[in-house]
Formats: C-alpha cells, structure tokens, sequence
C-alpha cells in the first residue's frame, strides 16, 4: 500500500463511524488482494505474502467484531472462514487462483455495509481527532493538501 493510500485511510478512519470502519476494514483487505495479485503477477512473492497476512489481518478484525446477538453474525462468519480459507490456499499454494472468489465476496459484503454506513447517524467512533478540512497550498514545486481545525490548537487527547 502506498503511504498516500494509508494517509487517506487514517483520514477517513479518524472521522468514521462504526459502520464506515467496517466499510474501510473492506477496502482496506480488498485492496491488499488486488495488491497480492499484482506482486504474483511481477513476480515478487515475498510483497505477495505480505499482502495476504495484511489481509488476513482485517479479515480477522471483522471476525472478531462480530456480534452474535443477530442472526446475520453467523452468516456473515461462514463467508468470513470461506474467504480466509481461500486466503490461505493462495498463500500455500503460492498461486491467486482462489483469490477472484474471496474479492467478490467482500465486494458484495462492502456493499452491502455502504448502504448500512448511508444510513448510520452516530458519528464519528474516535474522539478528540482533528476535523479534517481539505484545501491546498502551494509548496515549491507542488500543491501540498492542508487540513486544520481552527477551534482546536492542540491534537489528540485533551489535558
């Protein structure tokens, strides 16, 4: 993942709610697949695991976030085992044949939680962050993007 990519992600995730982290958590897992088939595909097997833990690494978040009080939980488990066993035969097996399957379910699962994250009020999960307002200022030999929250002075935590 480029460091322009995790940036934005760390934007986005600082100002989601509950919902929209689940959908960041899709993307973000989506994302490293696409990225393993594409290290496969260069020949660079060492960025080709990595991409798959990363993975595996939000597929489990979303496994563990679950909540077993409804019903949906255990479907949304079943196809959750489903696609990180398909993670899994690609990382044995050292070949993404598995990995258009697992892609299209949590295609269709992040779509799903698009529609959830539309409908949700609640606001943002993280307190106390930076409110984000984009603008750009003109740096050298660039635009260089700015954000800044004229009521905060300090970041993060409150004394």
């Amino acid at each position: 993942m480029t460091k322009e990519l995790v940036q934005a992600y760390t934007a986005r995730i600082s100002q989601a709610s509950r919902s929209e982290l689940v959908v960041i958590m899709y993307e973000i897992a989506i994302n490293n697949l696409q990225s393993a088939k594409n290290a496969y595909w260069d020949g660079d097997m060492a960025v080709y695991i990595k991409e798959l833990n990363q993975a595996r690494k939000f597929l489990n978040e979303l496994m563990a976030s679950l909540n077993y009080s409804y019903k949906v939980s255990y479907e949304l488990m079943s196809l959750y085992i489903y696609v990180n066993k398909a993670i899994i035969t690609a990382l044995f097996k050292k070949v993404p044949d598995t990995l258009d399957s697992a892609i299209s379910i949590l295609n269709k699962l992040m779509s799903g939680f698009i529609e959830v994250s539309r409908m949700d009020t609640s606001g943002p999960v993280m307190q106390n962050t930076q409110q984000l307002y984009a603008g750009l200022t003109y740096g050298k030999s660039s635009l260089n993007e700015v954000s800044i929250d004229p009521r905060e002075q300090n970041r993060g935590y409150k004394v």
